[in-house]
């Protein structure tokens, strides 16, 4: 399992545009090809936009000359009239609302289903991960990707895109168009443009780096927000309301100096457009009224002439801001790859024909395991780890905080890859299983027990997907979790809020055992779930635990001792190492022993 994420960073630069960064970022289109036929005629009816479009100038200069007495006259010598030309006019305006409404249409449907792909894409990569890549990257950042960046690609897909060759066709198809009606005005024209577009994109840059730095100082203001939320009792506890109030408006104050700042400079960008596009325009149509006194142009000349001009002032305008988001999606693009070319867990390998289902007996053999976390390489976590359970018995890990209780569990989950030694299960090694057919003959109930936001229904089925309401309610009953479900007036289908908020502590972890007795797994985990109970709400969820541990190998993180006292073994772990291991009876006889340390200690605190 190859466990080398490159770590995300929301705030990733805008991608320059390259060969190397374009070549890369076209990798995403391979999410289009199954939608190529509509992408085609979407591209066709572009074009045929477009084409109307730059029709429009020339017909308008047409219908001013035919207004001024020099009417029309086709190859064949058949004059057009004032109503022919203006009837033409019409007929290309209806054409290009008809290609635009087709094209839009195409579009979305591309864009909408490429989206959908890409995230679909995307959430299934997730949840194929190791979990070493999501201690390297933050929530955050790795949701933003499948939200914002996804979100910056169906832009691209339904406008950026459309926008790019609509104004690339105005420029290129614009500067023909005033070539054929003048060639000294053109060049006039077209000298007035590089100075323009050289200062749009200075300030182009510098707008874009003050608009990442106001959305840096929102983004700041937000976290306070849901800090304070999510925090909200400690807020009133502490009462700091007034604090966070403050806290929040000084970083809101922020946010709008720097919201100014950026807007100082685009208030300006938007005068420098305004005076030095629409003033090199003016110049433009000043040397082109002194060519129609002189008798070197048509008017109907001047008004076509000066409407392509415009076009093409917008569309060399709109090309700098284009250019921006352009940069954006590539660097989207490539963000989203990344995460699509990360390595899977190695889960749901297709078995071979004619093998039987992997089945589980529950001798587990941990030989000379030592392991380090990957973000933390020089720091050992377990050291010369070696004991040995039989199917269907029980033992406890004990030891403090840190001592790596927890991490031997998870390496049996196969949730990191070993430094050295080697883990069995009934002889063989677990790098030889399936990852999918390994997880599913164990069972867990987490100390803090997540429950996810539907029923209580849909939390114990998650255990066995497919299981039946029988088999659901024997479950529930089983993990004592049925005597409280049955007095709510939807029973099953409660809704148990985000994160199973809506019940108790104790309700959580019966929910939790009972997922796990549905599973019905042969090895067990409890990292034991009574800590933080009330007297009343332990003795339930001790039962419960007692059923489910029946025939099964168990392993229980215990953090009270008293709990414990009739497993077959319990391993004592302190700095990484088994520093201790026996029965309670041998172990808490052992004066000098850790385990009777702690037996004492939590013995006077209670």
């Amino acid at each position: 399992m190859n466990t080398s994420g490159a770590t995300l960073d929301p705030d990733v630069p805008k991608k320059k545009l390259t060969k190397e960064s374009f070549r890369q970022g076209l990798r995403i289109f391979r999410y289009v090809l199954p939608y190529r036929a509509k992408f085609i005629v979407g591209m066709v009816l572009l074009a045929l936009s477009s084409a109307t479009v730059m029709a429009f100038p020339w017909i308008i200069g047409k219908l001013t000359d035919a207004a001024n007495g020099k009417p029309f006259v086709l190859p064949n010598g058949i004059p057009f009239t004032i109503n022919q030309i203006a009837l033409s006019l019409v007929v290309v305006i209806l054409f290009q609302g008809l290609f635009s409404f087709g094209r839009i249409w195409f579009f979305t449907q591309v864009s909408e289903f490429t989206v959908r792909d890409i995230r679909q894409a995307l959430y299934a990569k997730f949840v194929s991960l190791p979990i070493p890549y999501f201690e390297k990257n933050r929530v955050g950042a790795i949701t933003s990707r499948i939200t914002s960046d996804v979100g910056m690609i169906q832009d691209s897909f339904s406008l950026t895109l459309a926008e790019v060759f609509r104004q690339v066709v105005t420029l290129v198809v614009g500067i023909v168009f005033i070539m054929m009606v003048s060639v000294k005005l053109s060049l006039f024209m077209l000298l007035t443009f590089p100075p323009i577009v050289v200062l749009a994109l200075v300030f182009g840059r510098k707008i874009r780096v003050l608009a990442k730095a106001t959305q840096d100082e929102l983004a700041k203001t937000n976290v306070i927000v849901e800090e304070t939320l999510q925090g909200i009792h400690t807020v009133k506890a502490f009462t700091n309301e007034l604090f966070e109030t403050r806290r929040y408006t000084a970083s809101l104050t922020k946010t709008v100096q720097a919201a100014l700042r950026s807007n100082l400079y685009r208030g300006g960008f938007v005068s420098f457009v305004i005076i030095g596009l629409f003033g090199g325009i003016i110049l433009v149509l000043w040397r082109a009224a002194t060519l129609v006194s002189a008798g070197q142009m048509t008017i109907g000349d001047l008004t076509s002439f000066a409407l392509y001009t415009i076009f093409i002032g917008a569309s060399v305008g709109g090309l700098g801001e284009l250019y921006g988001r352009v940069q954006s999606t590539l660097g989207a693009s490539e963000r989203i790859l990344e995460i699509l070319d990360e390595p899977s867990e190695p889960t749901h390998q297709p078995r071979l024909a004619g093998l039987a289902p992997l089945t589980v007996r529950g001798d587990i053999d941990y030989r000379h395991v030592a392991f380090s976390y990957p973000t933390r390489p020089d720091l050992p976590v377990l050291q010369d780890i070696s004991f040995d359970i039989q199917a269907g018995e029980k033992i406890a890990l004990v030891g403090p905080s840190g001592a790596g209780k927890s991490t031997i569990v998870q390496l049996l989950m196969q949730f990191y890859e070993l430094t050295s030694g080697k883990i069995l299960i009934d002889g063989r090694d677990v790098q030889q299983f399936d990852l999918t057919e390994l997880r599913s003959h164990i069972g867990i109930v987490p100390q803090e027990t997540l429950l996810f936001g539907g029923s209580i229904r849909e939390n114990i089925a998650y255990g066995k997907t497919d299981a039946t309401d029988e088999e659901i309610i024997t479950a529930a009953r089983k993990a004592n979790a049925w005597q409280f479900i049955s007095t709510f007036p939807e029973g099953l289908d409660t809704l148990v809020g985000e994160r199973g908020i809506k019940l108790s502590g104790g309700q959580r972890q019966r929910v939790a055992i009972a997922r796990a007795i549905l599973k019905n797994p042969a090895i067990l985990i409890l990292d034991e779930a009574t800590s933080a109970l009330d007297s009343e709400s332990e003795k339930l969820v001790q039962g419960a635990m007692d059923e489910l541990m029946q025939n099964r190998t168990s392993i229980i993180i215990a953090h009270r001792l008293s709990t414990i006292r009739k497993v077959d073994k319990i391993l004592v772990i302190d700095g990484g190492r088994i520093v201790e291991q026996g029965t309670h009876d041998e172990l808490s006889n052992s004066e000098n022993g850790i385990y009777a340390k702690l037996l004492k200690l939590q013995f006077e605190l209670s």
